[in-house]
C-alpha cells in the first residue's frame, strides 16, 4: 500500500475514533439528561415528545436526498455544487417542514392528543432551520476532519441539555424537551458557520448533477424505513402490542455492537472509501483491512451477547421481559455479520452504486416481510427474530457480494483476515456453552443473573482474547487486525498520556 492510501486509511480510522466518540458522548450526555428529567416531568410529557419525533424523524428520512455525500464523492467540487446543495437542502428543510405541519392537526386527532399539534408544529419549524446549516461543514467529513465535526455536534448538544433541565426545573412541561431539540438545531447550524469560513448562496446552477444522484437517495431513504418499519406492522397485527415491546427490547440488547461501534465507524469509511476512489486506490486493501478489524471487535460481541442473552434481559429489564431472550439469541448471532454488510454499503455509496444498494433493500424489504408472515403465525416471537435474522444475513452477504465484483475481489480473500476471529469466537462459545454459562436458562432472581453475566462475560472476554492470541502467535504474527488493534491501542495510549488536543478554529 502507498504512503498516501496509508495516510488515508489512517486518517479514516482516527475520523472513526471521533464518530464512535460522537456516539458514545451522546449516549452518555443523554442518559445525563433522562436521569434529571424523570424527576422533573411525567412519563407523558416524555412519550408525547418521542412520538412527535419520531413521525417527524420518518418524514425527515423519506426526504432524504444525499446532497452531502455527492460533494464527499465529487473529484473537484467548485461553488456551483456546494451552493445547489445548500439550496436543495433549504427546499428539503421546508419540505419537510410544511409536511409536518400539514400533519400536525390530523395526528393530533388520531392519537387522541391535542398538545400532539402543538408539538408538531414546532418541530416543523426547526426541520426548516435545519435546511439552513452552512454546507461547507460537509468539507470535514470529505478531508476526514470527524474531530471539527464532532465540535460541531457534542457542543450544540451540551446546550441542548442545559435549556431542558433549565426550563423543565421553571416550566414542568413537555415544552422544555421541545426547546432542547430546537437549540440542539439551531447550535448545530452556528457551529456550521462558526467552524468553516464557507457562506452559501441560493443558486441551482448545478441540479442536473444532483437530479439523479438526489432521485436514487431519495428511493433508498423510503425503501430503507419501509424495510425497517416491516417487523413492527406484521408482529403488531400477529402478536399484539405487547409482543412488539418484547422485541423492541430484544431488538436493542442485540444490536449494541452494530449500533455503537459499527453504525459509527461506517460513518467514517465512508468519506474515506471516497478519498481513496479519489486518489486512484482501487486494490480494496483499506476495505479489507477495516472488514477484518470490525470483525475482531464485532464478533465476540455480538456472539457473546446471544450466549448471555437470559442473564443480560433478567439482570437489566426482570423477568417480565424474559420473552424477549430469544430475540436476543437469533440476532445477536445474526448481527455478527453487520459490519460485513454495513462497511460494504459504505464502499458501495462512496462508488456512487446507489442503484444497486437500493435493489438489494427492497429485496431484503420483501424477503423481511415474506419471511415475518412465513413464521410469526406459526413460532410467534422467536418465529419474528428467526425471520429477521434469516432476511439480515441475506442482506449484509448481497452487499459483501456487491462490493467484491465492484472492487474486482474475490471472496476466499476473507478467509485470510477472518480466519482467526472467527475460530476464537467460535472456541469461545464453545468454552461458555460447556462451562454451563452459555445459552442456559434465564435465573431466576437478579442477584444470581448478575452473577452469571459477570462470569459470562468475563469467562468469554479472556477466552477469545487468549484464543486469538494463540492462533496469531502461531501464524507467525502477520500484518492485520490483530497488529491493526494493537496499533490503535499504542496510539490512543500515547494521546491519552499527552492530554487533549482538539482544535475547532
Amino acid at each position: 500500500m502507498s504512503d498516501e492510501n496509508s495516510s488515508i486509511l489512517r486518517r479514516t480510522a482516527r475520523g472513526a475514533g471521533w464518530v464512535v466518540a460522537w456516539r458514545m458522548s451522546t449516549r452518555l450526555l443523554g442518559l445525563a439528561s433522562t436521569l434529571a428529567l424523570v424527576r422533573l416531568l411525567a412519563p407523558g410529557d416524555f412519550g408525547l415528545v418521542a412520538l412527535a419525533a419520531a413521525f417527524a424523524v420518518s418524514l425527515d428520512v423519506c426526504l432524504a436526498l444525499g446532497v452531502e455525500e455527492q460533494i464527499i464523492r465529487a473529484e473537484r467540487p467548485d461553488r456551483r455544487l456546494y451552493d445547489t446543495a445548500f439550496t436543495v437542502n433549504l427546499l428539503r428543510g421546508a419540505a419537510v417542514g410544511a409536511a409536518v405541519a400539514l400533519a400536525a392537526p390530523f395526528a393530533g386527532r388520531f392519537f387522541g392528543d391535542p398538545r400532539l399539534a402543538d408539538v408538531l408544529l414546532a418541530l416543523a419549524l426547526s426541520a426548516v432551520l435545519s435546511g439552513l446549516a452552512n454546507i461547507g461543514a460537509v468539507d470535514f467529513r470529505r478531508e476526514l476532519r470527524f474531530e471539527r465535526e464532532f465540535a460541531m455536534q457534542v457542543i450544540p448538544r451540551l446546550a441542548g441539555i442545559a435549556v431542558t433541565i433549565g426550563l423543565a426545573a421553571w416550566l414542568r412541561s413537555h415544552w422544555a424537551l421541545v426547546a432542547g431539540i430546537f437549540v440542539n438545531r439551531l447550535g448545530v447550524v452556528a457551529m456550521s458557520y462558526a467552524l468553516h469560513p464557507y457562506r452559501p448562496r441560493l443558486s441551482l446552477a448545478a441540479w442536473r448533477e444532483l437530479a439523479g444522484i438526489s432521485a436514487w437517495s431519495w428511493a433508498l431513504s423510503v425503501a430503507s424505513v419501509i424495510k425497517d418499519r416491516s417487523e413492527s406492522l406484521v408482529i403488531g397485527r400477529v402478536l399484539g402490542p405487547v409482543a412488539i415491546g418484547h422485541y423492541t427490547v430484544g431488538v436493542e440488547v442485540s444490536t449494541l455492537a452494530a449500533t455503537e461501534l459499527v453504525d459509527p465507524i461506517c460513518r467514517a469509511c465512508m468519506p474515506g472509501f471516497a478519498a481513496s476512489r479519489r486518489e486512484g486506490d482501487a486494490s480494496g486493501i483499506d476495505y479489507l483491512r477495516i472488514l477484518a478489524l470490525l470483525a475482531l471487535l464485532t464478533l465476540p460481541a455480538g456472539l457473546g451477547i446471544s450466549l448471555v442473552a437470559g442473564p443480560v434481559v433478567a439482570l437489566a429489564f426482570g423477568q417480565a421481559w424474559l420473552p424477549a431472550v430469544p430475540v436476543v439469541v437469533v440476532l445477536g448471532i445474526a448481527s455478527v455479520f453487520t459490519p460485513l454488510g454495513n462497511v460494504s454499503a459504505a464502499m458501495l455509496t462512496a462508488h456512487a452504486r446507489l442503484s444497486r444498494l437500493l435493489g438489494i433493500t427492497l429485496a431484503a424489504a420483501g424477503l423481511r416481510v415474506g419471511l415475518l408472515l412465513l413464521l410469526t403465525p406459526v413460532y410467534g416471537i422467536s418465529g419474528a427474530a428467526l425471520a429477521v435474522a434469516g432476511a439480515v444475513v441475506a442482506e449484509h452477504m448481497m452487499m459483501v457480494l456487491s462490493a467484491f465484483r465492484l472492487l474486482g475481489l474475490r471472496l476466499r480473500r476473507l478467509l485470510p483476515v477472518l480466519w482467526r476471529p472467527v475460530l476464537a469466537a467460535a472456541l469461545m462459545a464453545l468454552v461458555l456453552w460447556q462451562a454451563g454459562l452459555g445459552w442456559e436458562a434465564p435465573p431466576s432472581t437478579a442477584s444470581a443473573a448478575a452473577g452469571e453475566a459477570i462470569r459470562g462475560v468475563a469467562l468469554g472476554a479472556a477466552c477469545y482474547v487468549a484464543a486469538l492470541w494463540l492462533f496469531w502467535t502461531l501464524s507467525g504474527r502477520p500484518m492485520g487486525a490483530e497488529a491493526d488493534m494493537a496499533a490503535l491501542i499504542l496510539r490512543a495510549a500515547r494521546r491519552l498520556r499527552a492530554g487533549p488536543r482538539l482544535q475547532v478554529g
